[in-house]
């Protein structure tokens, strides 16, 4: 996803979401460690969803 689609959200959403991602990153890096991951661009793909959303969050906080 794109930062324009998150900076449009509560702060609320954001969190929500944000705990979506970090459940799934941590979904992710055990089928990685148990082999049963395919494609390893989903973990790169869903850290940077957190720092987007971790950003927008910020910019909620600050302004």
């Amino acid at each position: 996803m794109k930062y324009t689609e998150f900076k449009d959200k509560s702060a609320q959403e954001l969190k929500d979401l944000l705990k979506e991602k970090k459940l799934l990153l941590f979904t992710l890096k055990q089928k990685l460690r148990t082999m049963q991951l395919t494609n390893n661009q989903e973990i790169r793909q869903v850290k940077k969803d957190i720092a987007r959303i971790s950003t927008a969050i910020n910019a909620k906080i600050q302004g």
